[in-house]
């Protein structure tokens, strides 16, 4: 269950901490950026959040889940059926790390920064500190459930 909510806690930064960080005067309502620069700032929230969702869905699938109705499972079924969790797992553990590792690739891009000039020093990069943290959440989430269901 710590897997699970590792991986909640995850998509829910994704879908709140994350947007907010750039729905704000240092992004998408800073009047220095050209309105390209806030179609991918608007691009990159919507992200997050898809990826949020995304991320609890295939963390909580109750995909293993067998109705009361049902007759006991064979063993080969209750395998085939831990099979398919153990995938949303690491779906879910994919999708809530990419975002992260996206935004730690983005600095390696020509003249980018990790804050602009009004707003700090430009040669700081706050998201190399926060954002392989968040992945780790997602990762190490998923590799405790599916290490759980053996």
């Amino acid at each position: 269950m710590l897997g699970k909510i590792l991986l909640t806690i995850d998509a829910l930064i994704l879908l709140f901490a994350a947007p907010a960080a750039d729905y704000n005067e240092t992004h998408i309502f800073n009047p220095a950026w050209k309105p390209h620069a806030k179609f991918h700032c608007g691009q990159t929230i919507t992200l997050s959040v898809v990826l949020g969702l995304a991320t609890l869905f295939y963390t909580w699938l109750p995909s293993g889940r067998v109705p009361k109705s049902d007759p006991v499972p064979t063993p080969a079924v209750q395998v085939e059926r831990r099979e398919r969790v153990k995938d949303s797992l690491r779906t879910a553990g994919f999708l809530g790390s990419v975002y992260w590792f996206a935004g730690l690739a983005a600095i390696l891009y020509p003249n980018t920064a990790g804050t602009d000039p009004e707003f700090g020093d430009i040669t700081d990069f706050p998201q190399g500190k926060m954002f392989p943290v968040f992945a780790g959440l997602a990762i190490l989430g998923a590799w405790l459930e599916t290490r759980r269901l053996r």
